[in-house]
């Protein structure tokens, strides 16, 4: 399929509404809100009901997305022997830089090289291997993109539905979609495209289109590939882009108290400005501003958590009692274990975003010849944000609640963010203030990541040129202030509709391709061996 015909299937898939939009804005009692409202939800009503269609357990339903999700993890974390959990401390050693000098000092050909059996040119002078940003940066780059408002609201929504036993579901679903990331981000560096001037691009989009050709199946991965790429572009500008600008000046308006709709407008345009400013330098300003960003705030919210653990030290054991009898427990939240289960594993599987695909197109930019070395540290990522993260969140939450009592566990009337900030109030006056600050930098640190990720998508669909580069940029700032002046609604069940529409395409092929994977993670290991000789 062209790219002339991608584009025609993407402007249809956005624009096909318009007359019922035309008519919304005719009627001069309906409010800016509402008019998008109206236009957006046939949409997002449509995507929805097939994404998140559901199949019925006894008396629970379970969006299939989720059970996909899942199972990818589960058979991932089967087929390469539990490298999720054999790989940490190797991931630990690679970010540290511990083998750098297997990529560094030596002139093996590297990944998606496009000058294989002629001089290597980006050896030359023992440069870095060929890639634009190191593992660690990377890491942060990916990491800023799940790392967010999921941590601290998506927990608040698990354990207020599922009770102090979703928290145990979510770290166990966070270790399983390790295996998931490792996957990914091992082929999306394998069949990464770098052009001459070292410029990176990769992701699902290129081992959906390259890797299933080399298994004899070009038309279903093209398929795939341009299915994939459109939803992605899609959720960049929702998901990715508008809920995180919406949120972010909630927070700001909220606890500044500021009053009107212009205070939106000026704090999207200045969200604009900064975000513009780092994506206009590419993955490589990206990369450089989120290794800073991402550990210093998640630094800053994890003490937050421990500080105020520490003050309920005592509390813990209760805690974890809590937490271990309500995952198992019959007469749980939401009246048994398989309900706390899938409560659990759902916000895990929407917070640390494993299986999405997304992850890959950040790690794709890594400077490394070898692709199974970023496919493990990637693994990292749903043990930072899952594991440990959403973990402090939970344990926050549960302890204070002991004696504040705010939580009316297996309730539907749940306040996500707002329901975390009294956590944190209730043990330190005003110690919510951390909260908005961290809203804000994990909104913009995702906006970042999520402009990028679009950015390939877009390339991929529309070409390479600096037009369409430039062109896609200017779209994805437009939407950071709209986002930031508006209220949402259905906008949001339709962006996280696409981005989780990705799913499906990426598993397919994560799974057809795993054997590759399995080559590639033995070339690594046995270079890792050679070397310590």
């Amino acid at each position: 399929m062209s790219k002339i015909k991608s584009l025609i299937i993407l402007v249809l898939s956005f624009l096909m509404p318009l007359a019922t939009f035309a008519e919304n804005l005719a009627e001069p009692a309906l409010t800016i809100d509402q008019k998008i409202d109206a236009f957006f939800r046939p949409i997002a009503d449509f995507i929805g009901g097939i994404i998140f269609y559901t199949v019925s357990f006894g008396e629970y339903t379970v969006p299939i997305v989720l059970i996909v999700l899942i199972g990818g993890a589960i058979f991932f974390t089967l087929y390469f022997k539990f490298a999720n959990f054999t790989l940490i401390k190797t991931a630990v050693k690679i970010v540290k830089g511990d083998y750098d000098k297997i990529d560094h000092h030596s002139a093996d050909p590297a990944e998606g090289d496009p000058t294989p059996g002629g001089d290597i040119f980006e050896t030359i002078g023992v440069e870095n291997a060929e890639g634009e940003v190191t593992h660690f940066q990377a890491l942060t780059a990916a990491l800023s993109a799940t790392v967010g408002l999921g941590n601290i609201a998506g927990v608040a929504v698990a354990i207020s539905i599922g009770g102090p036993g979703a928290t145990f579901w979510m770290i166990l679903a966070g270790f399983l979609g390790m295996a998931s990331k490792f996957t990914e981000c091992t082929l999306g560096v394998k069949y990464r495209e770098v052009t001459e001037d070292g410029t990176v691009h990769g992701g699902p989009m290129y081992y959906l289109s390259k890797g299933l050709k080399e298994r004899g199946m070009g038309g279903i991965g093209k398929v795939l590939a341009i299915f994939f790429a459109i939803m992605c572009v899609g959720g960049s500008f929702g998901g990715g882009n508008m809920f995180q600008a919406n949120q972010a000046a909630a927070q700001l308006v909220g606890k500044l108290g500021l009053e009107g709709g212009a205070s939106g407008l000026i704090i999207g345009i200045i969200m604009a400005v900064i975000v513009g400013v780092v994506i206009i330098g590419g993955i490589k300003r990206i990369g450089s501003v989120t290794e800073k960003v991402v550990p210093f705030m998640a630094v800053i919210y994890v003490a937050a958590a421990l500080i105020i653990i520490g003050m309920n030290i005592t509390a813990v054991p209760t805690a974890f009692g809590l937490i271990f009898d309500g995952a198992f427990n019959s007469s749980a939240a939401l009246g048994g274990v398989v309900g706390v289960l899938i409560v659990g594993f759902q916000r895990a599987a929407f917070s640390n975003e494993a299986g999405v695909g997304s992850a890959a197109i950040a790690h794709s930019a890594v400077k490394t010849k070898y692709a199974a070395s970023e496919g493990i540290v990637a693994l990292l990522e749903p043990l930072i944000d899952t594991v440990i993260i959403c973990t402090m969140t939970a344990l926050v939450l549960v302890i204070t609640n002991i004696e504040g009592g705010f939580i009316n566990y297996g309730s539907s009337d749940v306040g996500g963010i707002e329901l975390t900030a009294t956590a944190f109030d209730s043990a330190i006056p005003h110690f919510s203030w951390i909260l908005v600050i961290a809203a804000v930098l994990f909104a913009i640190s995702t906006m970042l990541s999520w402009s990028y990720y679009g950015l390939q998508a877009w390339k991929f669909l529309f070409g390479k040129g600096k037009v369409m580069d430039t062109t896609y940029k200017i779209i994805f700032l437009i939407f950071v202030v709209i986002g930031a002046s508006i209220s949402l609604g259905a906008v949001i069940d339709f962006s996280d509709a696409m981005i989780f529409a990705m799913v499906f395409p990426n598993i397919i092929g994560l799974i057809l391709l795993s054997p590759k994977v399995r080559d590639e993670l033995k070339l690594y290991k046995d270079k890792i061996k050679s070397v310590a000789k």
